[in-house]
């Protein structure tokens, strides 16, 4: 799951960061609302963390220009405001959740967990196919009921091919939407095939071979077997 966390507190904005980043999240940050904009516009985000007060665009506006260019990424407000009219205002304008500072980072995580199984195709937090479980709130995976010990960018990858079942995931859309701020196109080949090598010999050791499928030329698959 790839999330964007947008405020112009850096102090904030790093613990943010941090948290969501030991959830095995995949995280992009913007410092302000232009840049906000310019990230939600360029890329596919799962939700998106905004703060109302910041300067240059406020999130209000950012959040009014999302919808009216039609993207409707979840989207929880946080705000040092935690006035009624304030609250009414974003929920209007069509946030999904609001959360007022100071707050609970066990608290923003819950809501983004709600948010995110409200918005997703999957009804359910557990992704399963065969014998392996990966568990979308408690961030871990298992086969056969055993514990497969993956980096984040490995559980990421697994976890976006899983919400992709089925169908052939690009190898471009992977690696943007695993490694965000840090994709570099330049170099994606080299650093997806080792993630890739690295994550298919730890599920093949846990007995899951030849589980991501390779279309040659065009991505990944993970297909369930009927």
């Amino acid at each position: 799951m790839r999330i964007l966390i947008v405020d112009d507190d850096t102090f904030l904005l790093e613990q943010i960061l941090l948290v969501l980043k030991k959830q095995r999240y995949s995280v992009d940050t913007a410092k302000n609302g232009e840049e906000a904009l310019y990230k939600s516009f360029e890329y596919t985000y799962d939700a998106i963390i905004l703060d109302i007060m910041m300067p240059k665009v406020d999130g209000f506006t950012v959040l009014k220009e999302l919808r009216n260019a039609k993207i409707n990424t979840p989207v929880i407000l946080l705000t040092a405001k935690g006035d009624v009219q304030s609250k009414i205002k974003g929920l209007d304008i069509g946030a999904d959740d609001y959360l007022a500072k100071p707050f609970s980072m066990d608290e923003l995580l819950a809501r983004l967990r709600a948010i995110l199984r409200r918005f997703s195709s999957q009804a359910e937090s557990i992704l399963t196919i065969g014998g392996l479980k990966l568990d979308t709130v408690s961030r871990t995976v298992a086969i056969n009921n055993k514990s497969v010990e993956l980096t984040i960018k490995e559980f990421s990858i697994l976890e976006f091919l899983l919400y992709n079942k089925n169908r052939v995931v690009s190898r471009f859309s992977l690696a943007e939407h695993v490694w965000g701020d840090e994709f570099d196109p330049f170099n994606m080949s080299n650093f997806m095939d080792v993630h890739i090598k690295n994550l298919r010999d730890k599920l093949a050791a846990a007995g899951c071979n030849n589980f991501i499928k390779t279309k040659r030329g065009i991505g990944y698959i993970i297909e369930e077997e009927i």
